[in-house]
């Protein structure tokens, strides 16, 4: 037993500190107590929900590692990133809320007089390695530091892409507070973030931190980081109020009905960040596609048309099958056909959503013609009837 017990810890020891810490103590007994954690596990909303890919494992290497198809996944030219500078994050937002998408799902959102950066993710790889793992795709809009001072930190679940250590350990030595799902805070103390700095919520469970309420909402996805999966830290999407404005934070989720119960409660919503990207028919129940993402935006909005949806979780990192710019591409056909405003910013990019919105498609410029099987067929024009008179003229002639 004594042997068993030495290499585990020498095996320990040997991880990565990116594989983050497991919970225990006080925190364990919290997540216990969890009306979403059962069998040892947190559940989805909605019941079973499928984390590993569907099918088998050479169906899908076949598909992910086909020569062909591999190209078509990355750009094929440089990302037009906008270099955000000081003076475009300076002077307030003149409408008071103002969003910057980083890439991927890394947003920041100034809020009411507060600043709200989500899933940080600068770093270069999104894996506990940095030799290997999905790599950028293109350069983070401006070094972390220059992003000024941020209020509060928020993140949605601990995986890789979300959850990552060289951004947690450069913001650890500021001031800025981290709100986080149930059971994630065991990797930030672990990564140097004290305890007093840290709001860790389970579902439905609100803080408030200046002048906005924050408040975590269900997703339906999973967790895990390491060698172990161990489903012992939560995964959220989060709504934020400030005096004004109402934000919505996906996370990673599938689709599911509870939108519209987060609609209900929490919103409408000035602005929902959705996750739509890394799709695939693989795990259609984690992650959602242009189509489902339109409606979750729209479950949040009482099923109407209201606010600006912004596509994130797509173009910084490769980790799906579908084309680099499908995403972008299928999003705005979608929005088109429901009406819905839609932002379309490169990564970098300020916009005020109550103001002048990023629509043009950035990505053309550094890709191939993406398939539109997504665009509906337009119905013909009607032909109209003739009129008896014209029958008439016709005749006469």
């Amino acid at each position: 037993m004594t042997g068993s017990r030495s290499l585990s810890s020498v095996l320990r020891a040997l991880e990565p500190a990116a594989f983050g810490a497991d919970p225990t103590g006080e925190r364990m007994e919290r997540i216990r107590r969890s009306p979403h954690f059962k069998d040892g596990v947190f559940q989805n909303p909605g019941g079973v929900t499928r984390t590993r890919p569907s099918g088998s494992t050479l169906d899908f290497a076949k598909v992910f590692f086909a020569k062909d198809e591999r190209p078509r996944r990355s750009p094929r030219g440089t990302v037009p990133v906008h270099p955000t500078t000081l003076a475009d994050l300076a002077r307030p937002p003149a409408t008071g809320l103002r969003i910057t998408w980083m890439g991927h799902s890394s947003v920041l959102a100034e809020i009411d007089g507060h600043r709200v950066l989500f899933d940080p993710v600068w770093g270069e790889r999104c894996s506990p390695f940095n030799f290997v793992g999905p790599k950028r795709l293109h350069p983070v809009p401006l070094p972390l530091a220059a992003l000024g001072p941020v209020d509060v930190v928020v993140i949605s679940h601990d995986h890789y892409d979300h959850l990552d250590l060289p951004s947690i350990k450069a913001l650890a030595d500021t001031d800025t507070v981290f709100a986080v799902p149930l059971g994630v805070g065991a990797h930030l103390e672990h990564w140097g973030v004290s305890a007093d700095r840290l709001r860790e919520l389970d579902w439905h469970e609100a803080t408030k931190i200046g002048g906005l309420t924050l408040t975590a909402t269900p997703a339906r996805h999973f967790c895990g980081r390491g060698l172990r999966n161990t489903q012992h830290t939560l995964w959220a999407s989060w709504a934020v109020a400030g005096s004004e404005h109402r934000i919505f934070h996906s996370g990673d989720t599938g689709y599911f009905d509870g939108f519209k119960d987060i609609g209900a409660e929490h919103g409408p919503f000035d602005t929902t960040m959705i996750q739509l990207g890394a799709y695939s028919e693989f795990w259609p129940d984690i992650h959602m596609t242009p189509e489902e993402g339109l409606r979750a935006h729209l479950d949040l909005q009482g099923g109407r048309p209201h606010g600006v949806l912004l596509p994130i979780h797509w173009a910084t990192f490769n980790l799906a099958t579908h084309a680099w710019a499908e995403p972008g591409e299928w999003t705005r056909d979608a929005a088109d056909e429901a009406g819905q405003a839609a932002a379309f910013p490169r990564p970098g990019e300020p916009f005020e959503p109550g103001g002048l919105l990023p629509v043009q498609p950035w990505w053309r410029a550094a890709t191939e013609p993406i398939p539109r099987p997504w665009r509906r067929p337009q119905p013909a024009e009607p032909v109209a009837e003739p009129r008896s008179e014209d029958l008439d003229l016709a005749g006469e002639r």
